[in-house]
């Protein structure tokens, strides 16, 4: 085993690092030697995140950094190769302060420990990337609460889209504008398809789904009742709304035998793996908004344009889960935000409504509408109800290239073009 991992380390030493885009995420401001503590980078499949390791190498110089990725078939997935790795480091650094870049280290057996003995040291910072479910604050193992600042990464947002395809927006046209929009609400942002040809982009997201479902979903919870998940997948991707007790329904009509804290068990292992997100309607009482319906949300808009069987093109879903997953960014800037719709007995409806500890900042609509008259009444008349229920006075209508400041019943209502929202 010292003789395997001493390759690697030479091979890292040796390596040249490949040309690397920034993302909006820098790692290196996380670094403090004063207080040290893991940071575990958890995201959807290809994301980004060893991207953003190897990005943290190459700011902090590959001298001062170690990356070790435990997927490498050549390392058994053994304890073991932890406890001799800390000794090799030793051996070969001294007590030189290292920062240490560990990719999958889920997989070893005891990891945590080792992780926690390796920050009990003070020699060394350690940031970790690997599996959602594994690593996301929810699930970090006992030895490692209080000692992580976890990260979540997300798909590019706009701003970073722009930044991979090389565009400046203050140098185009409005036309040029929206046609880059319509392509990232349309294709998504994971990395390798943005950059990709149109044909390469179907066959990637193909081959994204597929890895995820066997990988993160059937070999990481055992699923037996493949069949099962695979249509509740597909029902998600078609739904906008959804119940526990709709979904059984539905299941149950098709020929499934099941309970419903099967359908419990498979939402929640959707949500660890980070494809899926469920949007709670906002109420002063906790018992309503577990029982309403919840919004269906998916980490990338990619996945809603390929796998829904909905034959026309549903701008409008896609540019709400593309507001959705912005607003995703910004609450994991800001801890205190958190994300709800509204919705009254008369289905007068709001998209988002932001929430920041007791106060309501901001009600937000989305619409597919280039002029004032194509935004319907019921979504202002929607957003005006909620204002006088929620007593929030910062309504937001996102549109597609609309513009525009407007009174309406002594309310002011703020349209937005949604290019123009994901840049601020």
């Amino acid at each position: 085993m010292k003789p395997i991992l001493k390759e690697l380390i030479t091979e890292w030493r040796e390596k040249n690092l490949p040309n690397i885009i920034e993302r909006e995420k820098d790692l290196t401001k996380l670094i403090d030697w004063k207080i040290l503590k893991a940071i575990p980078i958890v995201g959807f499949r290809r994301t980004g995140k060893t991207f953003l390791l190897l990005d943290a190498a190459k700011k902090i110089g590959k001298e001062n950094t170690l990356y070790i990725d435990f997927e490498d078939e050549r390392l058994p997935q053994k304890t073991e190769v932890l406890t001799t790795l800390s000794d090799i480091i030793k051996e070969i650094y001294g007590r030189k302060k290292l920062i240490l870049l560990l990719d999958e280290i889920q997989n070893i057996p005891n990891w945590s420990k080792w992780v926690r003995r390796m920050l009990d040291s003070f020699n060394y910072q350690i940031i970790l990337s690997g599996s959602s479910s594994k690593l996301s604050s929810k699930e970090i193992p006992t030895e490692l609460r209080g000692r992580c600042i976890t990260i979540e990464l997300y798909p590019l947002s706009f701003s970073e889209f722009l930044r991979f395809k090389n565009e400046d927006i203050e140098k185009l046209t409005d036309p040029l504008k929206l046609n880059l929009l319509r392509e990232y609400i349309n294709f998504g942002g994971l990395p390798e398809i943005v950059i990709s040809e149109e044909a390469k982009k179907y066959m990637l997201i193909e081959e994204y789904f597929k890895t995820f479902i066997i990988r993160d979903i059937f070999e990481r919870y055992g699923i037996r009742n493949k069949e099962l998940m695979r249509d509740i997948i597909r029902l998600l991707l078609n739904s906008t709304y959804i119940t526990i007790t709709k979904m059984f329904d539905t299941l149950r009509s098709i020929g499934h035998k099941l309970g419903k804290e099967t359908i419990a068990n498979y939402f929640y292992y959707l949500r660890s793996s980070m494809f899926i997100e469920f949007l709670e309607i906002i109420s002063p009482k906790i018992k309503n908004s577990l029982k309403a319906p919840r919004k269906v949300m998916i980490i990338d808009n990619f996945f809603i344009k390929r796998f829904s069987q909905k034959f026309s093109e549903n701008i409008g879903r896609l540019m709400e889960n593309c507001v959705f997953l912005e607003l995703k960014r910004r609450a994991a800037k800001n801890p205190l935000l958190e994300i709800y719709y509204w919705k009254d007995y008369y289905q007068n409806e709001v998209d988002f409504i932001l929430k920041e500890g007791l106060k309501i900042k901001q009600l937000i609509q989305v619409t597919y509408a280039s002029s004032k008259d194509e935004i319907e009444k019921r979504e202002i008349k929607a957003l005006i109800k909620a204002s006088k229920l929620l007593k929030c006075k910062n309504l937001l209508i996102i549109t597609w290239d609309y513009e525009d400041e407007v009174e309406i019943k002594n309310k002011k209502i703020v349209f937005k073009p949604l290019w123009k929202w994901l840049l601020e």
